[in-house]
């Protein structure tokens, strides 16, 4: 078990702050080495990924990861494939052998891209000891990997905050890909966010299962919005993208529909009919950025939990929601969002939290 814990700031190269949760296991030993025990530098430093099923083009969690790695190569003279590159996964039985292939092409840090990559970084972080490995979304207790997870719940709340003061229904609804005790955060801090403001309103939740499935998206949002829901926030990666398909259809037929999006600012993927209300951002691009900056620099965090949220700016709201949201309710977001860095309120991560958050709330 992780039981040395400690926090510590460093700017970010995207000129945030990150707050770091350190908890280590034997990762004093292994800070400041690649790959071959030394630190990278500039054009001898290689770091790469592995997606998802999602793909490195889902417009969400995977591209922005893959953004933040092209940024730090463009920044350190690095070209692609051979300074920085991703290796797409098409089925969950890709991880570990695209792990595994990078690992053996002695990349200075591999990333695995999501919490459904957690087992085949353990097995692959154990068969590759002297490679350094970061899994975003989950926690691996080994010294040669970096735990990168983030408050998605806090920058849910948020945005659950817009859609409880824009719906005109007092129905919205929230769509997750797998169900798990990640998009339970971005579940229950929705909701949360949505009761606050709004205690009447009534919040329709359903799972796809599925990450990369265009077509549940579409199936599961038209029930959603012909049920009576008229915003719905998505945390479905790929999925995600028949949500938006099915309310741009709608709004051509005059409908007055809205999708909130998430990981990355996707206000684009609502056009032309503009139907993006909002997005919840994680900034998956700052933290893959920033820990290869470490690593390169000397200093990979091996063995530590790295976490982000909204006192870091590592979570929020995008900055284009002022298009269709109003001051009035972005003044309200404000306020949420100070008390939650003030730590007056805590957004609730989980159903039994979300629970205990209602009694304050009814």
């Amino acid at each position: 078990m992780m039981n040395k814990k400690k926090t510590i700031l460093s700017a970010l190269a995207a000129g945030l702050t990150l707050s770091t949760v350190l908890a280590a296991c034997g990762g004093d030993d292994n800070e400041g080495t690649t790959s071959n025990g030394e630190g990278g530098e500039g054009s001898d430093f290689k770091v790469a990924m592995v997606t998802d099923t999602g793909g490195v083009d889902d417009k969400s969690f995977n591209q922005s990861a893959w953004e933040g790695l092209q940024k730090f190569g463009a920044d350190n003279n690095l070209t692609e494939n051979e300074g920085f590159k991703y290796l797409q996964s098409s089925k969950q039985a890709d991880y570990q052998p695209n792990l595994q292939q990078l690992a053996r092409d002695n990349f200075n840090l591999i990333y695995g891209i999501g919490f459904l990559m957690g087992e085949d970084i353990q097995k692959v972080a154990e068969q590759f000891p002297d490679n350094n490995f970061a899994l975003v979304d989950m926690v691996v207790d080994a010294p040669n990997v970096a735990s990168i997870t983030f408050k998605e719940q806090e920058g849910s709340f948020l945005v659950g905050v817009v859609a409880g003061l824009t719906t005109k229904t007092d129905k919205v609804g929230f769509i997750g890909g797998v169900e798990s005790d990640l998009i339970k955060k971005f579940e229950n801090g929705y909701k949360a966010g949505v009761m606050a403001v709004n205690p009447d309103a009534t919040i329709d939740v359903k799972y796809a299962e599925d990450f990369n499935s265009a077509e549940k998206g579409t199936a599961i949002s038209s029930g959603m919005y012909g049920a009576g829901s008229d915003i719905i926030y998505h945390a479905a990666g790929g999925t995600g993208v028949g949500v938006f398909t099915e309310a741009k259809n709608r709004k051509k037929n005059g409908e007055d529909v809205w999708v909130i999006g998430v990981d990355r600012d996707q206000y684009e993927e609502g056009l032309p009919e503009n139907v993006t209300l909002t997005s919840m951002v994680k900034r998956v691009d700052t933290a893959t950025y920033e820990v290869s900056k470490q690593t390169m620099d000397g200093n990979f965090p091996g063995g530590d939990i790295i976490e982000f949220g909204l006192k870091d700016d590592g979570v929020g709201i995008a900055e284009t929601s002022d298009k269709h949201v109003s001051a009035e309710i972005l003044d309200k977001v404000e306020e949420y969002r100070q008390q939650l860095i003030d730590g007056e309120l805590t957004a609730p991560a989980t159903d039994a939290e979300f629970e205990e958050f209602m009694k304050t709330v009814k």
